[in-house]
This record gives structure tokens, C-alpha cells and sequence, in this order.
């Protein structure tokens, strides 16, 4: 037997449609449900008194008795046990009013009116977009006024190149930072030729300036240094542009690693910012020339990473990341993990059932654990032997 609350459930199906209709000028009522689980004569004499309860239930929650909502429509069914009794045969909202009432939705479905109009008076390319997020409009009803400023400005301005803080639009910075995933979400379908689709961030994805990642270097040879500086952070795109009279690059992925390098001819290090600003280097020109090494964790990330930076840079050699170092210091192996197989292209075979036995076996050997003395005389054996 269907309840009201299985009404209201079902009712609430259609309120996207509903607010759509708005926009389409489309009538939908009448709206009918008709499938109300009718009961079985079988059950309707078992049990008599509860369906008699429940639907003295419906009727008192229905039109008839309070004078909107949904409207019952009986069917007399004659059975010889009980007689002749009325059955629920389709439930139906037979006006849009009764429909907003009985769901209590009178102001949402009026404030979605007169914010939808106000947005296509606006805009008028963003009816489409109210179409397919209509309950978004109204849950967020009290901003459009702003919203409304901002997507205007990047309508006008789709290549901003500047940074939030610097928009010349009259609401705060924060508005802005606040409401990022639903103004990307209307500049997609805006502005869908101007913007960056591979990008997730706010900021790149639709031409702003953003904070940029710095690519921290030391410089292990003095005859080097950059008006005397060894130890530098520097953003990705001046990084490109800097090019290093060095023979030797050691990318490092630990940072105490990184640090803790000792003076080597002609070599700088790098590091990788814990591997994930790997992809930053992929386009460094004056990176190709030089002799690199990768110096990580032996673990499926680790060995994952070497084969990322050598399909920039074909030169790339692992350090200390081989069986030979992971059985000699097989004590301080540790728990790895866990990660899925990966197409890996650009592993040795050794390396390359190495990261099968690793990944396979959640292990992971930090190259912390790797006494220093042994790590530098293998880092330095590896650099100078070149």
C-alpha cells in the first residue's frame, strides 16, 4: 500500500523537471503515480484492519480532506470475505500549486522564478546551463548578485593573466576563493574555448596568475654559484630559462638527501619536492645535456618516478635503487604502498622486476635507512665515474 510517504518520495522525483518547466514554459500537471502496489485480494482479507488503517492514512493526507496536495482515485473492489470496499487506483497532483504545497517548496519554486530571470536578463547563454542545474540556482540564491559580476568580467576578459587578488571586480578576494567549483562549473559552459581543460586548479584552468612551485636547487660545486648563492628556491619558469654550467644534475626525492649532499665537481642538485614536481622538469631544455641521476626511495613510487623523469630525459641513471642495494640492506626494509601496475616503458628489465617484486610485495627501502657513508661513496663512485 502506498503511504504518503512513499508519495512525497516519488513527488520529489519531478522537482528538477518542475523547475525546468519554468524555463521551457512547458505545462506538466496533471502528474499521475500509478504504480501504487494495489493490494491482492488474498491480503486485503488477511490483513483487513491494518490496510483499513492505512488507508484511512491516505485519505486523511490527501485533497479531499485537506484541501491541496495529491488527489486519490478509488476504485470500488468487490470481494465476497469483506464486501465491497474502495482501493487507491493512481495518485494525482492535479495543479502545480498542489503539487509546491503538499512538498512544502512554494518559496524555493518562487525564488527560483525570479532568480532564474534575473540570470538570463543577465546572461542570457547561461539558460542552458540553469536547465541542467536548477537545484543548484536555488541553493545557492543569494549570491547570484556576485556571481553574476564575476562571470561577466571573465565573459569580457577570458584570458585574465592576473592574479584573484588583482581582479578589478567590486566584491572581496574571498568570494571569489569561496565559490570557485560553482563559478567553474557556469565558465565551462560559458567560455568552453578559452579555457584550460586539462587543468583542475581554479586559477590555471581559466588563465589566472597563481602562486607557482618553486624548484629548490643546491649548487655542489663553487666555481658555480650565482653571486655566491649555493642553496636556491626558484619558480618552475625561471628555472627553464636558467641554464648551469654543470655537467652533472642529482635529482633527489628524500629531502634530507638533498641537503645533506656533499661538494661534487661541476653537479647541482635538485629536489624533487618528494617526486611530485616531476612533471615540472619535463620541458627544461638545458636539462637534456647534462648527465642525471635519480636518487630515491627502492619502492614501486620510487622506481615509478625514475621512469617518469627518464621519458624526459633519456640520459637518467638510478642510484642506489637496484638488487644489489636492496638485498644488502634487506634488515631495513620496511612496509610499502600499495599501488596499481603501471605501463612502465622506460625501465631496464632489472629495474623493471625490481618495481614488480616491490609493488607485488609492499616493500620499500628508504634510502634514509641506506648508511650516509655508503650512500656517498656510491653517489660520488656513480658521478665521477662519468
Amino acid at each position: 500500500m502506498i503511504s504518503s510517504r512513499e508519495i512525497k518520495r516519488q513527488a520529489l522525483k519531478w522537482w528538477k523537471e518542475i523547475l525546468q518547466s519554468v524555463l521551457d514554459g512547458v505545462e506538466c500537471f496533471p502528474k499521475e503515480i500509478t504504480r501504487i502496489s494495489k493490494i491482492k485480494p488474498g491480503t486485503a482479507v488477511r490483513e483487513f484492519e491494518k490496510i483499513h488503517d492505512e488507508l484511512n492514512a491516505l485519505r486523511s493526507d490527501s485533497k479531499e480532506k485537506i484541501g491541496f496536495g495529491y488527489t486519490v482515485m478509488w476504485e470500488e473492489i468487490a470481494n465476497r470475505k469483506i464486501g465491497q470496499n474502495p482501493f487507491p487506483q493512481k495518485i494525482v497532483f492535479e495543479t502545480l500549486i498542489d503539487y509546491l504545497k503538499f512538498l512544502k517548496k512554494e518559496k524555493e519554486f518562487k525564488d527560483f522564478k525570479t532568480i532564474s530571470a534575473q540570470i538570463i536578463s543577465a546572461i542570457p547563454q547561461l539558460k542552458g546551463w540553469i536547465s541542467l542545474y536548477p537545484e543548484t540556482v536555488i541553493g545557492h540564491c543569494d549570491k547570484w548578485g556576485d556571481l553574476l559580476k564575476v562571470l561577466k568580467y571573465f565573459i569580457e576578459n577570458p584570458k585574465p593573466d592576473l592574479y584573484i587578488r588583482q581582479l578589478p571586480i567590486p566584491l572581496h578576494t574571498k568570494f571569489i576563493e569561496q565559490n570557485q567549483a560553482l563559478l567553474a562549473s557556469c565558465l565551462d559552459y560559458l567560455i568552453p574555448s578559452s579555457i584550460n581543460v586539462n587543468e583542475k586548479s581554479f586559477q590555471r584552468r581559466f588563465n589566472l596568475k597563481y602562486d607557482k612551485p618553486l624548484i629548490r636547487m643546491r649548487i655542489l660545486d663553487d666555481s658555480l654559484t650565482i653571486n655566491g648563492l649555493t642553496d636556491l628556491s626558484i619558480p618552475v619558469s625561471q628555472f627553464k630559462t636558467l641554464e648551469i654550467n654543470c655537467s652533472n644534475v642529482v635529482v633527489t626525492e628524500n629531502k634530507i638527501n638533498f641537503l645533506s649532499l656533499q661538494a661534487l665537481p661541476k653537479t647541482i642538485a635538485i629536489w624533487s619536492g618528494g617526486g611530485f614536481y616531476i612533471r615540472y622538469f619535463a620541458n627544461v631544455e638545458w636539462l637534456k645535456c647534462k648527465s642525471i641521476f635519480y636518487w630515491g626511495d627502492i619502492d614501486a613510487h620510487g622506481l615509478l618516478i625514475l621512469d617518469q623523469l627518464r621519458g624526459y630525459f633519456h640520459q637518467t641513471k638510478g642510484v642506489l635503487m637496484d638488487w644489489d642495494t636492496l638485498h644488502r640492506f634487506k634488515s631495513e626494509i620496511g612496509d610499502g604502498q600499495p599501488i596499481s601496475d603501471y605501463s612502465l616503458s622506460n625501465l631496464t628489465p632489472e629495474e623493471r622486476s625490481l618495481f614488480d617484486h616491490v609493488r607485488e610485495n609492499s616493500l620499500r627501502l628508504e634510502q634514509e635507512k641506506i648508511p650516509y657513508d655508503y650512500s656517498v661513496e656510491a653517489l660520488t663512485k656513480e658521478i665521477l665515474g662519468n
